[in-house]
């Protein structure tokens, strides 16, 4: 107990020796130590504006930081490559443009022989699908000689791949495109960053430059997230359109063989004769050839 309140004596008597400016002191501190506690609540909402004040990742976020014109061009070059896509897709299906069907009956009553020309022009009509198109080229040189026939499916196939590549242009167009689009908007983005430098004195203020950052950024994100799948796009229908043209080539060697004049000797089938506007007109050409070698 002696102890006790010798100790209890000393600390009082130290702290009547303590001047009255070290305890307002020490309290000022408490009280900064207590305001500073508090003011990580502030800190930290002020860091959640500078966060949400950075680049958006929202589309309306997005899309005001581009721009009009930049959002306007990228929205439409999405819907054109998206629509071409399944355009062609649907177009491009094997059973639209080969009817397996309509293949196997043709060719099987062309090898025994029970049909003719006036009826394989008539089916080949009703059934209306590019490789009858094709095949009729080639059924109107009936009975004429092997390169004849195939020049006219030839000829008859230039123009429906022509048909079948139609929409593989524009969505080519698409996925070269954008990327230029967006390195356009990366251009404008960075001379809006140094233009509010140059005007600002921004350099240390990471707010002034977020604008034209963003911009840079997010066009060129953008017009790279539209030419890659436009990209893949092309490639898959390019890839389908090779397939059915060569399947459809060898629809028409198989038909040269079959309806050919060399064809038809080979099976014994009489060739149909030639037309009396063709026999005069090669009986003109005769005599003019012998005059020529006289």
């Amino acid at each position: 107990m002696c102890i006790t309140a010798l100790m209890l004596t000393l600390a009082s008597y130290s702290i009547a020796q303590d001047p009255p400016d070290l305890l307002f002191t020490e309290a000022g501190s408490a009280d900064t130590a207590t305001a500073q506690d508090v003011v990580p609540d502030d800190s930290a909402g002020s860091t959640t504006e500078s966060v949400s004040n950075g680049i958006p990742t929202d589309l309306q976020g997005i899309a005001d930081a581009m721009g009009r014109p930049f959002s306007v061009a990228f929205v439409i070059s999405s819907v054109i490559a998206l629509w071409c896509f399944l355009e062609r897709i649907v177009m491009l299906r094997r059973h639209r443009v080969i009817p397996r069907s309509f293949v196997e009956r043709f060719f099987l009553h062309l090898r025994a022989g029970r049909m003719d020309r006036l009826e394989a022009i008539a089916i080949c009509q009703q059934n209306q699908s590019p490789v009858s198109d094709v095949l009729m080229h080639g059924i109107r040189k009936w009975g004429r000689p092997s390169v004849e026939v195939e020049q006219a499916v030839l000829d008859g196939g230039e123009r429906q791949v022509s048909q079948l590549k139609k929409g593989l242009r524009v969505l080519n167009g698409v996925s070269t495109l954008c990327p230029l689009i967006g390195l356009l908007g990366t251009v404008v983005g960075m001379i809006r960053a140094f233009n509010d430098v140059a005007t600002a004195g921004a350099i240390g203020q990471t707010e002034t430059l977020a604008n034209g950052i963003a911009l840079a950024l997010l066009t060129t994100a953008a017009g790279l997230f539209i030419a890659i799948p436009s990209m893949a796009g092309y490639l898959v229908l390019a890839g389908r359109v090779d397939f059915v043209v060569m399947e459809m080539d060898r629809l028409g060697q198989e038909l040269v063989q079959l309806i050919s004049a060399e064809g038809l000797r080979d099976r014994g089938i009489d060739a149909p004769p030639v037309p009396a506007r063709q026999a005069a007109t090669q009986k003109q050409e005769l005599p003019a050839t012998a005059n020529e070698e006289s």
